[in-house]
């Protein structure tokens, strides 16, 4: 039997994409039971076909069929990432895949957007380790025009554009970023740009306290306060600079030079792939190249993940396949493994308890507060005692990286 809860969200989503269906391109009129339509035009689209398969939205079961199909393809995307960084022991797949009761409910059961804009995401960055960086610039965008979370990887994204292409190189990449948002939206936008601009990408919006995760400890009306809002948007802007200077960016060269093209940085690298490029950066501990960009893409979104003004139960999965990545990036002994496990276990206690309480999310914070402290000190630079690698391909540049 259903859970009479599984309708609500699945519900709100066909009604505000009926009114796209019947004709409505004035994104203020387009709402639901939950309230307001509040996220890009890229949810509208994908979520429309949804509807059309599902028999206007009637046929629940066909959906969650559909979304056990996204749970095991995003399962795939996820476990070609951490196969190419080679960095977490394989046992940790088995909590990956059954040990999380709060992901099966967020894909299978309750079938919010979440899981699509992140299933979305994991192909742009299995395309980033292909070098195929246009194609994964517009599937990242893809993915941010169904829920604007994944604009956490961004910070991530740009350094690392910055790293590959140099300033004039990058441009074209966040073009193609910037364009799919105005094929999308355009519909929406040449009826009302300012209604659809204000509803979908809206970042001052206020979030109920009896949802939130993280801030339970709280009281209410300092979970509310726009101060406390400006803190934590200070917070993350400080921890996205410490990293991006102290360990994202390893070179003794200043982290402008990232606006060069990398052919003229000092010292010049031999041949301008990927592993090349990012070997200096990668010499802060043993990452090989793919594993480097994605600890800076992982890094970059968990920072945002620990300073965001409140975490909803199905926000667990922005971050719930990243996390045994940042665990076990860092050097780990075997008696470390263990506490690792364990940290991931707490983890998963404080998203399945509900409603949550002042231990759950003080738990919740102190969690993070060891993995971002793991992630500072186990990544600290070491002195570079060898050469860089051989490239895994001998032309110049790639053509995939074009």
């Amino acid at each position: 039997r259903r859970p009479a809860d599984t309708e609500i969200d699945w519900k709100a989503y066909m009604q505000e994409v009926e009114g796209f269906a019947n004709g409505t391109l004035d994104y203020t009129q387009l709402k639901g039971d939950t309230g307001p339509l509040v996220y890009p035009a890229g949810f509208v689209y994908i979520f429309l076909g949804l509807y059309h398969a599902t028999g206007r939205g009637s046929d629940i079961r066909l959906a969650q069929y559909l979304f056990a199909g996204l749970y095991l393809l995003n399962l795939l995307l996820v476990f070609r990432i951490y196969c190419r960084t080679n960095q977490v022991p394989p046992y940790v797949f088995f909590f990956m895949c059954c040990a999380s009761y709060r992901i099966h409910s967020i894909f299978v059961l309750r079938l919010f957007n979440d899981p699509v804009a992140m299933a979305i995401l994991f192909l742009a960055i299995n395309l980033f380790l292909e070098e195929r960086w246009s194609w994964g610039c517009l599937l990242f965008s893809l993915a941010v025009s169904v829920k604007m979370n994944v604009l956490l990887f961004a910070p991530g994204l740009l350094f690392l554009l910055l790293q590959r292409f140099g300033l004039l190189g990058c441009i074209p990449k966040l073009c193609i970023c910037a364009l799919l948002q105005v094929v999308l939206g355009l519909p929406f936008l040449l009826v009302n740009p300012v209604g659809y601009l204000t509803r979908s990408f809206d970042l001052g919006r206020q979030f109920q306290f009896k949802w939130t995760v993280n801030w339970r400890f709280l009281p209410e009306e300092v979970f509310q306060n726009r101060g406390f809002h400006a803190a934590l948007l200070l917070a993350h802007l400080a921890g996205l600079g410490l990293f991006a200077l102290h360990r994202w960016h390893s070179s003794k060269e200043n982290i402008l030079t990232l606006l060069k093209d990398p052919a003229k940085r000092k010292p010049a690298s031999p041949r301008l792939t990927v592993n090349n490029i990012l070997w200096q950066a990668s010499c802060v501990f043993p990452l090989n190249a793919d594993a480097w960009i994605v600890f800076i893409l992982f890094s970059s979104n968990f920072l945002g993940v620990c300073c965001s003004r409140s975490l909803h139960y199905q926000f667990y999965v922005w971050y719930f396949h990243t996390l045994p990545y940042l665990l076990w990036c860092t050097p780990t002994t075997k008696l470390a493994h263990m506490p690792k496990v364990l940290l991931l276990g707490v983890i998963e206690l404080c998203w399945n308890t509900y409603p949550s309480t002042v231990c759950s999310s003080l738990s919740l914070h102190i969690c993070h507060g060891l993995i971002l402290l793991q992630l500072w000190y186990g990544t600290a630079p070491t002195p570079l005692s060898h050469t860089p690698p051989p490239s895994r391909k001998p032309t110049a540049m790639s053509k995939k990286a074009q």
